[in-house]
């Protein structure tokens, strides 16, 4: 059952993402204002605010004026519980859950709003970043490796960025990142997000969903590849040395 209430919690702090999602890129708060329908107008009642659950009941429409609800809101909420769920089976009740799942947190909101707008918003990645010192000052003996990691992360993004390669709003991520992983989880991260893009860009072209010249957002390639290595990263280290040793 406790499965079940960290999915949960977690899918409830998917609906606010979707809050933080909307807003951010429009400029304006994501605290202590009420849901509107974005066709209408219409305050949302708290009935149907429920994760996951409205959207099914509601059958994908606004009660009020039978606009339809973008499908990103369940999605998010879903990948939102299943984060956490599946951070909370690797890692159980402890400093480490909370640590990735606010990491999670924050890559959904960035990776999505990059994907929709091609932007990656500073106040976003600051909130991050504070978030994830605060942590490395919490946890006895992390704050070099995490400092370390941030450098890492953004400096590698930015060699590339220099040439024009990359975005700088992805250098911003991996700092973000690097803070949260520290330096082998980083290194880890950056291998596994330029294999992921190298292969969700082929694929795309191949689909003619994008054209060789098009640019592709790389936030929620970083996001998938930091939550991967959140989960898979420590075990992938220890077999690599095992096998090296």
């Amino acid at each position: 059952m406790e499965i079940l209430y960290v999915f949960m919690a977690g899918a409830s702090v998917g609906s606010f993402l979707n809050v933080c999602i909307s807003r951010i890129p429009k400029g304006q708060g994501v605290a202590f204002s009420v849901s509107k329908c974005p066709d209408c107008g219409t305050r949302i009642e708290f009935r149907d605010l429920v994760p996951l659950m409205s959207y099914a009941l509601l059958r994908g429409r606004c009660r009020a004026c039978g606009g339809a609800i973008h499908g990103r809101y369940p999605a998010v909420e879903l990948a939102a519980g299943l984060a956490f769920a599946a951070l909370y089976m690797k890692y159980g009740a402890s400093l480490e859950f909370l640590k990735l799942s606010v990491l999670a947190s924050f890559l959904i909101v960035a990776g999505i709003i990059d994907f929709e707008t091609g932007e990656v918003h500073t106040s976003l990645i600051a909130a991050g970043a504070s978030a994830g010192l605060a942590f490395a000052v919490v946890a006895p003996g992390t704050l070099a490796d995490s400092l370390l990691g941030a450098l890492l992360g953004f400096g590698v993004i930015a060699a590339i960025a220099l040439t024009g390669g990359m975005g700088w709003g992805d250098a911003d991520i991996c700092l973000l990142c690097g803070l949260f992983l520290g330096v082998k989880l980083t290194l880890l991260m950056l291998f596994l997000s330029f294999l992921l893009g190298a292969a969700a860009g082929t694929a795309l072209i191949a689909l003619s969903v994008r054209g060789r010249k098009d640019s592709i957002p790389f936030g929620p390639v970083l996001a998938v590849s930091a939550l991967s290595v959140s989960l898979f990263g420590n075990s992938f280290l220890l077999l690599y040395n095992s096998v090296m040793l």
